[in-house]
């Protein structure tokens, strides 16, 4: 009689434990009522059908001083100095510690760039659009920005020692912690 109360108990065991276990899985797929409430909804960033597929930085490298063209790439550390990328097309491209170092940008689009860390020391970027790039902690020493877009650009820290500034738009550029020790600018240019 033991042996019978022992595997109907055995048996009962073995079943809850089985339940448990589904349920249990069974939550765990499931999202809870407090994270539903409490998590906002998040919205697909839209993506430009321009944009480019991932590839390696030397890969967009060599696709950039072919073409020109490397909308949305990733050009981070790539060396560029000295390249000739007139009126390239670097629309929101991550440029992040990138050496443009004496490189030919005139006439580039640089809009929404991310140029934090580059060296654009001596670079011609004159004439190019660098409206709301991200420049901070750039080199820009001696580098010509003649009439060059800088609206809404972030100069923070940049160094633009000695830099050509002449004609450019740089209305609503955050210029904090810039160096614009000897640069050349234009006539009643006060930084704020």
């Amino acid at each position: 009689m033991n042996k019978s109360i022992a595997k109907k108990l055995t048996s009962w065991v073995v079943t809850a434990v089985f339940f448990v276990f589904v349920a249990g899985f069974s939550l765990l797929d499931q999202p809870s009522a407090l994270a539903q409430s409490e998590t906002p909804s998040i919205t697909a960033p839209i993506i430009s059908p321009v944009a480019s597929p991932i590839q390696s930085v030397s890969a967009n490298v060599k696709r950039l001083l072919q073409t020109k063209e490397c909308v949305g790439c990733n050009l981070n550390g790539a060396d560029l100095s000295s390249a000739n990328l007139q009126a390239a097309n670097l629309e929101n491209a991550n440029l992040a510690d990138a050496d443009f170092e004496k490189a030919n940008l005139q006439g580039a689009n640089l809009l929404g760039a991310n140029l934090q860390g580059a060296d654009l020391g001596k670079a011609n970027i004159a004439g190019a659009n660098l409206e709301n790039a991200n420049l901070f902690d750039a080199d820009l020493e001696k580098a010509n920005l003649q009439g060059a877009n800088l609206l809404g650009a972030n100069l923070q820290g940049a160094d633009l020692e000695k830099t050509n500034l002449i004609d450019a738009k740089i209305e609503g550029a955050n210029l904090l912690g810039a160096d614009l020790e000897d640069a050349i600018t234009p006539p009643g240019f006060t930084v704020q």
